[in-house]
This record gives C-alpha cells, sequence and structure tokens, in this order.
C-alpha cells in the first residue's frame, strides 16, 4: 500500500460474507472515474469471519476499506462524509443512489447500504444558512432541496 497520506481513514464494514469485490462496485457505480482502487488483500478468516482490504481513493482522498463476513463493530452517525455538490442536479445524484437501497435521514443526511452516513449538501450551503428561515427550511428537509431557501 502506497502512504503518501500520513492518516488515512479505515472504514470497516460486514458484507457480502467478507468479499470486497461487491462493496467496491457499489461505491465505483457512483463514483466513476473519481475512484481509483488498489489491491484486494485477502487476510483469511478472523474472529470475524473471511476478510479482505482494500485501498481507495476517492477525489484524491485515500481510504482503507476492510470487508468482514460477521459484523464487529457497526458503523454509525458518530462518522459521516459530506459530499459538497454544485448544484440541485448533483445532490439528487448522490442522494437518489445513497438512499435507493439505503435510508434518508435528516438535513442533508443519508446512510447508504452498506451504513455508511452522508452529508450530502450544496457547496453554497453557509450562503444558504444566512437567509431568513433557513434552519427552518433544512429542519423541514431530508434531502437539501436549494430552492426551498431561495422563496
Amino acid at each position: 500500500m502506497d502512504h503518501k497520506n500520513k492518516i488515512v481513514p479505515n472504514l470497516w464494514f460486514s458484507a457480502d460474507e467478507g468479499n470486497s469485490s461487491k462493496v467496491l462496485e457499489y461505491y465505483k457505480n457512483i463514483f466513476s472515474h473519481d475512484l481509483e482502487q488498489g489491491p484486494i488483500i485477502p487476510l483469511g478468516e478472523t474472529p470475524s469471519g473471511k476478510t479482505e482490504m482494500c485501498e481507495i481513493t476517492i477525489f484524491n482522498q485515500k481510504y482503507v476499506l476492510m470487508i468482514t463476513a460477521k459484523e464487529h463493530h457497526p458503523l454509525n452517525d458518530a462518522v459521516s462524509f459530506m459530499i459538497y455538490c454544485e448544484d440541485q442536479n448533483e445532490i439528487d445524484k448522490y442522494w437518489d443512489y445513497f438512499t435507493l437501497e439505503g435510508k434518508e435521514s435528516q438535513c442533508g443526511w443519508c446512510i447508504d447500504k452498506y451504513g455508511l452516513r452522508w452529508q450530502v449538501l450544496p457547496r453554497n450551503l453557509g450562503k444558504l444558512m444566512s437567509k431568513p428561515n433557513s434552519f427552518k427550511v433544512m429542519m423541514g428537509q431530508k434531502k437539501i432541496v436549494i430552492e426551498e431557501y431561495l422563496k
């Protein structure tokens, strides 16, 4: 593994009987050319069953994915990834993909099919939040709809 980044987040998934290929395919489908994958490293049988690791880069940020057959520590709201989107079309793209097999939450938060939390936000969120009633608008939304802040 290449370690140019001093700190690399390690995401631990329990999925697909410990096979990383389906997890990688899921994220490649949405991030396509913005995701680079390193080799899959089989770790064999662990206390969490079959385990594999893979280093990936999404938007030039490195991550290590560890996929195990059995859940050891579930993902939760303590860690989420923010995606700053340029417009409503981009918000819709990520939101619709992650919630298709995942779950909607509130205020731009959603959970993908593997339990990873995402905040799908407009890049100009600070500007939108400076508008009157913006907090009330946000609290009433699941997916962020930019137009509702402009009324």
